[in-house]
């Protein structure tokens, strides 16, 4: 649980075997600057006659305004919002076709590609809270390793280090807001009902990461594979993320709106990703934080954590993760400081699920965060020793059941 505000890259180091380890090969995500308060648009992907992408955060009383108050289902709040907004924007000169998200739980507001002239509109308008900059999200391809299913099982090290790998027995789900989930891998219980994509045509995985961090989460106790920290938990995919493992800051938003419009409490979402600084991600991850418990990777820059969103977010049910071998070693790639940093966790050679029903060994604050996801799930987190070697002479806890 952290007391004060953080900065933390989520970038990912994505490794297939520990001589790229020892090397610190590293393939982060990464958000290009945002540039909060700067609307030139000049570091984003620009269209034509200078259009450029926006994340605009409206005012409470736009709820109010456009009816959504008392409506809780997702679609209808969404439906009854994309009406409003309409209205809203067309004394404006924006046209619905330049829209791209809207968001009504997290904060009311929406992402849309505007020109210098509409963002200067819209600034003008009361109900305007803040304009901020889209930003590009980048995720380095996952190494794959192994094959299909197994006929014997192994617990991968970093479960055993935890404490975890008993089955799990309560009702939380975990939300994996990532690259998507295998959907019919036989070692996870995917809840593909409330899976949802931002981003693609579908929540289902075409890259792998968000496979591989659901497996450590939650894999199946089942004789094969693997298994996971809160084994046999249902995973949701919130895909933000495309094959390519590229997105969007107004994407990742969008996630967070509807975990926090569908999840309950008990739930716990996890953030493998992140980047520079953004202010409307942090304060969706905020936001959604006071509806379920948030696991985040603390980054794979070896830096201080302290620079980057969403992990620099802070609140009592938010939890930044680092990232460390077997011997409880420091991992060299990862983010340190305290704060942000809570926890750490295994993050090393990890082996989990993959896309196509098949297993893969990773690396990075990506494959730590779930494991602390999986303890969420589970209940309280307590610690079993520090981590040796953290670069910020304070070590970080190590997370365990």
């Amino acid at each position: 649980m952290k007391t004060r505000t953080r900065f933390t890259t989520l970038a990912i180091t994505l490794a297939i075997s520990a001589l790229l380890i020892a090397a610190c090969s590293k393939e982060p995500v990464v958000i290009a600057p945002s540039s909060a308060g700067v609307l030139s648009g000049s570091n984003l992907k620009a269209g034509n006659n200078g259009v450029a992408s926006y994340i605009v955060v409206l005012n409470e009383a736009f709820e109010a305004a456009g009816d959504l108050a008392g409506k809780h289902d997702y679609d209808q709040r969404k439906q009854v919002m994309s009406g409003h907004l309409n209205r809203f924007l067309n004394g404006k000169g924006v046209g619905n076709d330049q829209v791209d998200q809207t968001y009504t739980s997290v904060f009311m507001g929406f992402a849309a590609r505007l020109s210098a002239q509409q963002v200067e509109k819209l600034q003008q308008d009361p109900m305007v809270k803040s304009i901020e900059p889209d930003g590009e999200i980048s995720l380095g391809k996952p190494g794959t390793g192994g094959g299909g299913t197994t006929s014997t099982q192994t617990v991968p090290w970093g479960i055993t280090r935890v404490g975890g790998g008993t089955t799990y027995t309560g009702t939380g789900k975990a939300w994996i807001i990532d690259t998507g989930i295998d959907f019919t891998h036989p070692d996870l219980n995917v809840d593909v009902t409330d899976s949802r994509y931002f981003t693609g045509t579908s929540a289902k995985d075409e890259n792998g990461h968000g496979t591989h961090v659901a497996g450590i989460i939650a894999a199946i106790n089942n004789n094969i594979g693997v298994v996971g920290v809160a084994a046999g938990a249902k995973v949701v995919a919130v895909r933000v993320l495309d094959r390519s493992g590229n997105g969007t800051i107004s994407g990742v938003i969008a996630g967070c709106d509807y975990v926090k419009s569908v999840g309950v409490s008990g739930d716990v979402a996890n953030l493998s990703l992140g980047g520079s600084p953004s202010q409307s991600l942090d304060d969706a991850v905020t936001s959604m934080s006071a509806k379920v418990k948030v696991a985040l990777a603390a980054g794979n820059n070896s830096a201080n954590a302290g620079n980057y969103s969403p992990s620099r977010v802070n609140g009592p049910n938010i939890f930044t993760v680092s990232a460390m071998g077997t011997g409880d070693l420091w991992a060299s790639f990862s983010n340190y400081g305290n704060p942000p940093v809570d926890y750490c966790a295994p993050g090393v050679n990890i082996l989990s699920c993959y896309k196509g029903g098949a297993y893969a060994t990773m690396s990075g604050t990506s494959m730590a965060a779930p494991h602390v996801a999986g303890l969420l799930l589970i209940g309280a987190i307590s610690t079993n020793g520090y981590v040796s070697g953290d670069p910020d002479g304070t070590p970080d806890p190590i997370a365990h059941h």
